[in-house]
């Protein structure tokens, strides 16, 4: 049976190079051990095994090869294995929203500095935003072997050594605190939040979505929280969950007013958003921004605030 030819993906973004699909041929070829996880489904598309966290893996392996020219990309067990086209569209949205405040221009160079919040033992942010735009980034965490494995991937791609850092947050309930200094200039902030508010909110979520992802006519259902895209404790849940982390975020940002043009989070649950409006509006952002964002088979968004004038905005030097 041959494959059909994947239609193209309109919920991602125009620049993702994930749009019409997965090239599996071109994906092997590149990272052959990709190969033992490809199959025909009941559509005649070539696919993987979405609950199955070892396809998850081959599958990134050979995106980071194919897409970014990453080479001995690797996670810890247990660690979050995220989806690329879905880190990648929050990429290219932050270039959009970079271009309004630049004459419609997106600003390239290693000149534009990220800072991703939670860089987490996968780096991905920080290789996508440098291989798309060149854009350098500090990549910050509260675990000391996800900021190692990070240096790892880094040691690896040595295009990578001179546009990413990477700072250990020694206090776990701060966010920027000990991170942004009186020198720094960020031009966006980035940020996958912690979804749930409990280690068993987290199981429970993980086993429907597996679970989901099985075959319909599995003879019996997953009764063990095995993540397709993994997740260690402080990648899945925090005390009051995404809310209160976007929380204080906010707060906390409202002291570095100057110093980064614009704040981003990513919201998975509408619900917060009303929460999150007023906590902006309280501390005197002065305009905020709402992109709706396809996250696989759920849509998200992402929350983009800034304290800058459309004026001050205009004045940022990206150059």
């Amino acid at each position: 049976m041959k494959a059909k030819i994947n239609t193209e993906k309109t919920n991602l973004h125009p620049r993702n190079q994930d749009r019409f699909g997965y090239n599996f041929e071109q994906l092997v070829q590149k990272s052959p051990e990709l190969k033992e996880f490809v199959s025909i489904n009941e559509h005649e598309i070539e696919t993987i095994d979405f609950s199955n966290p070892d396809a998850v893996k081959a599958l990134n392996k050979a995106l980071l090869i194919d897409h970014y020219d990453i080479q001995d990309w690797d996670i810890p067990k247990n660690y979050l294995c995220p989806p690329i086209p879905g880190r990648a569209d929050y990429i290219h949205y932050i270039a959009d929203l970079l271009a309004t405040s630049n004459n419609g221009i997106i600003p390239e160079g290693d000149i534009v500095q990220g800072l991703d919040v939670g860089v987490g033992a996968n780096c991905i942010y920080p290789i996508i935003g440098n291989s798309a735009y060149g854009w350098s980034f500090v990549g910050t965490d509260i675990d000391e072997n996800a900021i190692q494995n990070c240096k790892k991937i880094i040691a690896s791609n040595p295009k990578l050594m001179d546009t990413i850092s990477l700072q250990l947050q020694t206090e776990a309930r701060f966010i920027f605190k000990n991170i942004i200094t009186p020198e720094d200039r960020f031009a966006f902030t980035i940020c996958n939040p912690p979804f749930h508010s409990s280690q068993e909110e987290a199981t429970k979520s993980s086993l429907r979505k597996v679970n989901n992802l099985q075959s319909k006519d599995a003879a019996e259902k997953s009764t063990k929280p095995i993540l397709n895209f993994g997740g260690h404790n402080s990648e899945l849940w925090c005390d009051g969950g995404e809310l209160a982390f976007i929380t204080q975020m906010a707060y906390e940002s409202a002291k570095y007013p100057l110093q980064c043009l614009w704040f981003t989070t990513l919201v998975s649950k509408k619900d917060n958003l009303s929460s999150i409006y007023k906590t902006l509006n309280k501390i005197s952002a002065a305009e905020i921004k709402t992109i709706d964002m396809a996250q696989g088979q759920k849509t998200s968004r992402i929350v983009a605030w800034t304290f800058m004038s459309a004026n001050q905005q205009k004045q940022w030097k990206f150059v």
